[in-house]
């Protein structure tokens, strides 16, 4: 069997107003649109996907939130309904997804041995989260590629912002070394939202752009010059900031997706291709992509 490699990673945020503006038939509200800036982003992204041939994506999603230990989704076949419980008028979905059970359980393995507490999770009428199942959706909506669903311990909330990013760190290691064995094709999706700052109030009707806007200008600054170091692939200079990023803009990328997926890919000083950024109830999210393929990193399939 030739050596499993992760071919790109992106991060690719989880708000679910994405979703409900594309009124897909699994979802049960209608919308007239909206957020059309990072909607337009992901089909950008969806193009780069389809030519990266990869047999599997790996999403972290901060939604799975799991306070003992790093767990994986362990079921072939997973579906039902998942509702998001803050904007459940926006969001309820019926899902079928296919899981790549033995690199799940290879991921799960590896985490163990390198000290890290994990599990299975096995049980087959699991209602999987809405952040795992908004990023694949808007990655990836024909839902024909088999994925590997991780959780978020928050490790990052309830101890130290340097030791929950440290576990991140040992399992994008673990994680590696599993598609490495594996000898798979795979995509790291990292569900994170930059700058968390976000309004109380939903405008209606939900999708009136005209009330769409940052709503924290500093929050805002802090997203701008990340982008701009992630562009100029300036990644030491990124994790040197993430802390004071984290503490000041109320960045999602706290709980660890982020430092996971650049973990995995041994944190290459390579530029990322930003396909697009907007605000969702005044959240940043940047849809971007590292193409490991394009840097000499991955081979083509």
């Amino acid at each position: 069997m030739s050596k499993g490699e992760i071919v790109a990673g992106y991060l690719a945020p989880h708000p679910p107003h994405l979703v409900y503006g594309e009124n897909p038939e699994q979802n049960e509200a209608r919308s007239q649109g909206g957020w059309e800036q990072l909607r337009w982003a992901y089909e950008r992204a969806r193009a780069s996907l389809e030519e990266l041939k990869p047999d599997v994506l790996l999403v972290h999603s901060p939604h799975w939130i799991t306070q003992q230990g790093h767990h994986f989704l362990g079921v072939k076949d997973l579906s039902g309904k998942s509702v998001d419980p803050i904007f459940p008028n926006l969001f309820r979905y019926n899902f079928e997804l296919e899981v790549d059970v033995e690199l799940a359980e290879a991921c799960c393995a590896n985490g163990a041995e390198m000290g890290l507490t994990t599990k299975m999770m096995r049980n087959p009428n699991f209602r999987v989260d809405y952040g795992t199942i908004t990023t694949l959706h808007m990655i990836r909506p024909q839902w024909d590629i088999p994925v590997v669903g991780i959780s978020a311990n928050n490790s990052p909330y309830y101890l130290s912002t340097k030791e929950g990013l440290e576990e991140m760190d040992v399992l994008g290691k673990a994680t590696r070394k599993a598609i490495e064995d594996s000898g798979r094709r795979a995509v790291l999706l990292a569900s994170n939202t930059l700058c968390h700052y976000h309004f109380s109030v939903e405008p209606v009707p939900p999708e009136d752009m005209a009330q769409e806007h940052p709503e924290n200008y500093a929050g805002y600054l802090w997203d701008m010059r990340m982008i701009e170091l992630l562009r100029q692939g300036k990644i030491s200079e990124v994790f040197e900031l993430l802390p004071q990023f984290i503490d000041e803009a109320f960045a999602e990328v706290k709980s660890g997706a982020f430092t996971w997926m650049f973990s995995a890919m041994e944190y290459p000083e390579l530029a990322g291709e930003l396909h697009g950024y907007g605000t969702v109830i005044g959240t940043g999210n940047a849809v971007m992509e590292w193409n490991l393929i394009k840097a000499g990193l991955a081979k083509a399939a």
